[in-house]
């Protein structure tokens, strides 16, 4: 029988970017830098695989935008700079291009970035011919199925300040260069896609709903018309697959796929566990996507929209011999009535009559993301990874998040910790009650807003006997001053500090440091500029100054994510070590 070690999961080949040939009979994908097609690897580093429309060459980047032919092997380099393309023809590839900034000293922060730009490209002659949008910088596009007319969605020239300003959607055509302004979109409009109405072709894209900046996405259409609303559920991608796109929308624990047609919305399938990275077909009538359950890890599978899927990669046959924890959904109650749900995980080998156990509960980041009924086992979150160490992992979806519909993700707006917290509370006495979890052997720990979840459940209570708060908020007015994310952490937090008084200091982890008597492991990445380092040294110092039993580790040259081998090994073990004595 294998033993599960955390070099399995820094050392795993995770498949990336299935995109399905035109044709449907053939799938590209990404293992860890390599591109595959089917179950061949072609021998080349890349990301970004783009079929030609006779799906006879496969264009990549890898520092440079180069094709591949399957048949014979030739690798033609094309241009550098490229950070996206769509083949037309065999002579025409739309490209989006960006040039390097290059060195500067000083940085001028109100000075732009080079933005993206669109053009199209001959393979041939490596000639490249500009389709302006003067002032603009390209996020995404999508192709017309009937006449090549290009769907473009763009924003202002980037600055030094990341925001989330108003998109604006426009028609380029690439033959002549035309170019028709459809005008603003709603929030951080992104996934465009054409559609075939009632009466003709028309865009829709994902985006934020209403007021926002916080709340669930949804569908729309060029008049803002909301195409999604009132579903319970929350699409997550939309994609081009013939006349009618395909979207895939987080439900509940689950994942379902419906397709855009004449009059909304239609379910194709409801699938238990995740699916993400959907790629269609010319027809719409093959798919690629990335699935994964409870005990299976996430690996390529092809097959009708609607119809059995067939898994084609198999990345990580080390874990086969592996007995996991029983992963098990809950449903359950807010306090105030709102359905929840969330998965616990107990330890390998072990059923609920052997507990109870000692309960970590991991909030998800975001807050907009879920625990869907997948397999949980990465640098962070780990499921798996702490119950192979004999603990019970609770893994709840608190409202904030995905699955449910805008309401129910819009309801932490200028109320993060409230909430979302009694949320979290609730499903730990539920397994408490239930005979799951230990009461006097509980811990709290996660990442990015989770970890914020985890520094503001030890200021509300000392039922935790430890805490993990990895890239955690600690001040949300300090966020939004310093953060890249300001404007959705204004409306998370309530408002930057310098608006005058507002929310954001009662809802604060710092602000309740003085109550906090659970031992904290805070772990940082240095050079993290979505939840700056700032946020980790202000919490650190605030429990030093109150005599708070805490570690703080930070990772140099990390960013949000932890990505360095060493760093994750270190992650994993140091977790386990600061569990385990308190705990026990």
């Amino acid at each position: 029988m294998a033993t599960l070690t955390a070099a399995m999961i820094t050392d795993a080949a995770i498949p990336a970017e299935p995109r399905i040939s035109p044709d449907g009979h053939q799938v590209a994908y990404v293992v860890n830098g390599s591109l595959w097609v089917d179950s061949r690897n072609l021998g080349v580093s890349g990301t970004g695989p783009r079929w030609s429309p006779d799906s006879r060459w496969l264009y990549y980047r890898d520092g440079r935008l180069q094709r591949i032919s399957l048949e014979t092997g030739e690798i033609q380099p094309l241009i550098d700079g490229a950070v996206d393309c769509l083949p037309l023809d065999a002579d025409r590839v739309v490209v989006v291009t960006r040039a390097e900034p290059g060195p500067r000293d000083p940085v001028v922060w109100t000075d732009p970035l080079p933005k993206n730009t669109l053009g199209l490209l001959d393979p041939g002659t490596g000639e490249t011919r500009p389709l302006e949008l003067p002032g603009r910088h390209v996020i995404e596009f999508a192709r017309c199925p009937e006449d090549d007319l290009l769907a473009v969605l763009t924003r202002v020239t980037p600055k030094q300040d990341p925001v989330h300003p108003t998109t604006e959607l426009h028609l380029v055509d690439p033959a002549t260069g035309e170019v028709r302004d459809l005008g603003p979109t709603e929030l951080v409009a992104h996934a465009p896609v054409w559609w075939r109405a009632e009466d003709g072709w028309r865009v829709a894209y994902l985006a934020t709903t209403p007021p926002g900046p916080i709340g669930g996405l949804a569908v729309f259409d060029a008049e803002h018309r909301n195409l999604s609303a009132g579903m319970s559920c929350c699409p997550t991608e939309l994609v081009q697959a013939g006349e009618f796109p395909l979207a895939v929308f987080g439900d509940g624990l689950d994942t379902a796929l419906y397709r855009l047609e004449h009059n909304g919305f239609r379910r194709l399938r409801l699938e238990r566990g995740r699916l993400l990275a959907l790629s269609a077909s010319d027809s719409g009538e093959a798919v690629a996507v990335l699935a994964s359950t409870a005990h299976k890890p996430r690996n390529v599978h092809t097959g009708p929209p609607d119809g059995p899927l067939r898994q084609v990669s198999d990345t990580r046959p080390e874990l086969h011999g592996i007995t996991w924890g029983t992963q098990e959904r809950l449903a359950y109650r807010a306090a105030d009535g709102l359905e929840l749900d969330g998965l616990v995980i107990l330890p390998p080998g072990r059923t609920r009559e052997d507990g109870p156990f000692s309960l970590i509960t991991v909030p998800h980041g975001g807050p907009y993301d879920r625990y869907a009924d997948e397999f949980s086992l990465n640098w962070f979150p780990s499921g798996q990874w702490l119950a192979a160490a004999g603990h019970a992992v609770f893994l709840p979806n608190g409202r904030g998040g995905q699955g449910h519909g805008h309401e129910f993700a819009a309801s932490i707006a200028e109320a993060v910790g409230l909430g979302e917290w009694t949320d979290v509370l609730t499903g730990i006495d539920l397994l408490v009650a239930e005979g799951v979890a230990d009461p006097d052997r509980l811990g709290i720990g996660s990442w990015s807003h989770g970890g914020f979840v985890s520094a503001w459940a030890v200021g509300q209570t000392d039922r935790f006997k430890a805490a993990l708060m990895g890239a955690g908020i600690s001040d949300w007015g300090m966020l939004v001053a310093t953060g890249e994310e300001g404007v959705l952490e204004a409306g998370l937090g309530g408002g930057p500090t310098w608006t005058g008084p507002g929310p954001y200091t009662e809802l604060s982890p710092i602000t309740h440091a003085a109550k906090v008597t659970t031992p904290v492991l805070i772990a940082h990445g240095e050079l993290d500029t979505n939840v700056p380092l700032s946020q980790a040294i202000a919490f650190h110092r605030a429990l030093r100054y109150f005599g708070v039993e805490h570690e703080f580790v930070v990772y140099p040259r990390e960013g949000h994510r932890i990505s360095e081998r060493a760093h994750q090994l270190d992650l994993l073990q140091r977790m386990l070590d600061w569990f385990e004595p308190l705990l026990r």
